[in-house]
C-alpha cells in the first residue's frame, strides 16, 4: 500500500480549483479531469496540447496525437467542444513544458460529443433592431422632404 502512494496512484476525479489550488499536493500524481475540449488542438510533432475547460477553470493537456484526433468538436462560439475524461499525471511546475502547469494524458474518454451550438436570437433584439430602421428611415425620409420642399421655395 505504501509502495502505490509513493508511486502516486492517487487517481481521483478532481476539478480545476482543487487542482490549482492544491497543485503541491497532487503534483506527480495521477489525476482523473474532465471538461470540454475548448480553443484549437495544437500538434506538436507525436503530440498535441488541448485546452480543457470544467466551467471553472481551464488546464493544458499534453496529449499523445492518436488521442487528440478522437477529439471531434471544441469548443468555440459556434460549437459546444466535446467533453471528455482524461486520466493522467498532474504537473504543477512541468518541467518538459517550461514550468506550465498542465496534465500528461495517458488516457482519453469521450463522453458527450461536441455539437453545433443552437444560438437564436431574442424576441426584444429582432423588435429593437426593426424599430430602429423604422427610426432611421423617418427621419432620413422627413430629412429629405425638408430638403426638397426647401429647394423648391429656393427656386421659386
Amino acid at each position: 500500500m505504501l509502495l502505490i502512494t509513493s508511486l502516486g496512484y492517487a487517481e481521483e476525479k478532481i476539478d480545476s480549483t482543487k487542482l490549482i489550488g492544491n497543485a503541491k499536493e497532487y503534483d506527480g500524481k495521477i489525476i482523473i479531469y474532465e471538461g470540454e475540449v475548448i480553443g484549437d488542438i495544437m500538434l506538436r510533432g507525436k503530440y498535441a496540447w488541448i485546452n480543457v475547460n470544467d466551467g471553472k477553470g481551464t488546464i493544458g493537456v499534453w496529449v499523445d496525437r492518436d488521442l487528440a484526433k478522437e477529439v471531434s468538436f471544441t469548443g468555440n462560439y459556434r460549437y459546444n467542444g466535446d467533453w471528455i475524461e482524461i486520466k493522467g499525471i498532474f504537473n504543477r511546475a512541468c518541467l518538459q513544458h517550461g514550468g506550465d502547469l498542465d496534465i500528461h494524458a495517458k488516457t482519453i474518454r469521450i463522453i458527450r460529443k461536441g455539437s453545433l451550438r443552437e444560438d437564436k436570437i431574442p424576441a426584444f433584439k429582432i423588435n429593437l433592431g426593426v424599430s430602429l430602421i423604422i427610426a432611421y428611415l423617418l427621419l432620413t425620409g422627413s430629412y429629405l422632404l425638408k430638403e426638397l420642399i426647401w429647394k423648391k421655395k429656393s427656386a421659386g
